[in-house]
């Protein structure tokens, strides 16, 4: 008898069963090995999510950046790309002012503005218009970059942001700028840098314990702009939602730690426990739908104020229609933006007048 052999039964009978069956292992293996090794990369090392919430920002700052751009005013020019610290990439800088002075020596008063982004992402062309717009209204408007994480830090931009202010002063004639009349402003990450970059031109103490010698006299600094800022870290860190996790990695890819309990450059980054009688004149706003608000704008205003320093607010009750997001400041094709705008403009000359 002759018995036929069919070539499946063959394949059956091999060792490892079907060849799909170890194709479906191989590539389980594979996906498991790549899930596990994501976690552990997520767990040990701030890379992966920071990365994340960069993406997530500089698509929101490129968005609202080709959104100002139709209110970008004429008669605004600029001198860019000036490097404040030699051999730094990371350290240059952008100067607006109105073009009549283009050809002087003319100086106006100054707003220093120090851009945000979670502190690991952002660039001084972010918001560019809106920086004309403020020059537009009288005043030289400098835009600066510094490092973000977790490529590099804390306090890499504190010292970067110092040696900014030191260029800034001594360029003061060639850039425009009066250095008797500075406003230090700031979105975000970077209304906390501007409130430490205060706290620090304002308070001796603070200022030996950070490590950083100002670059500023306090009778030159006129003022500070805060916009949607953070000032008491630990009041954020882990929180809930996405706001709550992306905070967290933030700061874990900025100070290089996850021990936020016992971290110094946290304590130092929260600028509420340090300010002093002697702080600025401030503008604090933030929208009614930005966490932040609550957490922490309201609550400096109320801490600068009980200080006895001059402090101006734009908020806005909870049920204020339409919502107002973390940065609503930039929405100018809306009338809140718009008031914002106004509003911190007149704050600007209030504070840089020559007779006060």
């Amino acid at each position: 008898m002759t018995t036929t052999t069919n070539p499946d039964d063959t394949r059956r009978k091999q060792p490892g069963g079907h060849p799909w069956r170890r194709r479906s292992a191989w590539t389980a293996g594979v996906i498991l090995a790549v899930v596990v090794g994501a976690i552990v990369g997520f767990v040990t090392s701030p890379w992966p999510g920071s990365m994340i919430v960069r993406f997530v920002f500089d698509k929101s700052a490129q968005k609202t950046t080709e959104a100002l751009g139709k209110h970008a005013p004429d008669g605004v020019t600029s001198i860019s790309d000036q490097q404040y610290r030699a051999g730094d990439d990371d350290a240059y800088l952008d100067v607006y002012f109105p073009e009549g002075l283009t050809g002087t020596t003319g100086t106006l008063p100054t707003v220093i503005w120090t851009h945000g982004g979670a502190w690991i992402s952002g660039h001084r062309t972010n918001y560019a218009p809106y920086y004309q717009l403020i020059a537009d209204a009288g005043f030289t408007v400098v835009a600066l970059d510094y490092s973000v994480g977790p490529e590099h830090t804390y306090p890499t931009a504190i010292g970067q942001l110092r040696d900014a202010h030191t260029y800034v002063l001594a360029n003061a004639e060639r850039l425009h700028i009066d250095p008797s009349r500075i406003v230090l402003a700031g979105d975000s990450a970077g209304a906390q840098l501007s409130s430490q970059l205060a706290t620090i031109a304002t308070n001796p103490d603070y200022a030996r314990a950070v490590g950083i010698e100002t670059a500023l006299r306090p009778e030159q600094l006129r003022g500070v702009v805060l916009n949607c800022g953070i000032y008491d870290v630990p009041n954020m860190v882990g929180g809930p939602g996405i706001i709550g996790w992306g905070t967290t990695e933030s700061i874990w890819a900025y100070t290089g730690t996850k021990d936020i309990a016992n971290s110094e450059a946290v304590a130092q980054m929260s600028t509420l426990h340090h300010v002093t009688e002697q702080f600025p004149p401030t503008y604090i706003s933030g929208g009614n739908a930005d966490p932040l608000t609550e957490k922490q704008s309201k609550i400096l205003a109320s801490k600068l104020t009980g200080l006895g320093v001059e402090v101006t607010t734009l908020f806005y009750p909870d049920d204020h229609e339409p919502p107002l997001a973390h940065e609503y400041q930039f929405d100018l094709d809306h009338a809140d933006g718009m008031n914002a705008l106004a509003q911190t403009i007149e704050f600007l000359r209030k504070q840089t007048a020559d007779i006060r």
